[in-house]
């Protein structure tokens, strides 16, 4: 399982990166792996100020439907236009291609609070 330890975790099985005030999001290669083939990903929040854990979107998968949780509060400011044409790349490049959006946190320091990705892989075996 591929866990860059450059970026931050949560439970939820989000991943964060940060740089300055704009961070980008999206599932970690276990969640992907766990969901399966991904054929669509709902994300409507574009534009929108939601507190950490609200919902920002749905991934789909062939057998199931999971929603997306925000790791820390802040605006979302754009959503991964690839995905519209191109959901699978959420399984093949989690941590790149597939990221599924830019926000603006509110309080950047709210991230050094998620899991790191040792704290990450002892949650999920």
């Amino acid at each position: 399982m591929n866990l860059p330890a450059n970026l931050r975790y949560t439970k939820d099985h989000e991943w964060i990166s940060l740089e300055g005030n704009i961070a980008t999001i999206g599932i970690t290669d276990f969640a992907q792996g766990e969901l399966g083939d991904i054929v669509y990903v709902e994300i409507e929040t574009a534009g929108k100020a939601l507190d950490a854990e609200a919902v920002f979107g749905t991934v789909e998968a062939v057998k199931t439907v999971s929603d997306l949780f925000l790791p820390v509060a802040g605006t979302v400011n754009e959503v991964n236009p690839a995905l519209a044409d191109n959901p699978e790349l959420v399984n093949t490049d989690p941590y790149g291609a597939g990221w599924m959006i830019k926000m603006t946190v509110s309080n950047p320091a709210d991230v050094d609070a998620l899991l790191t990705a040792d704290a990450y892989q002892s949650l999920v075996g």
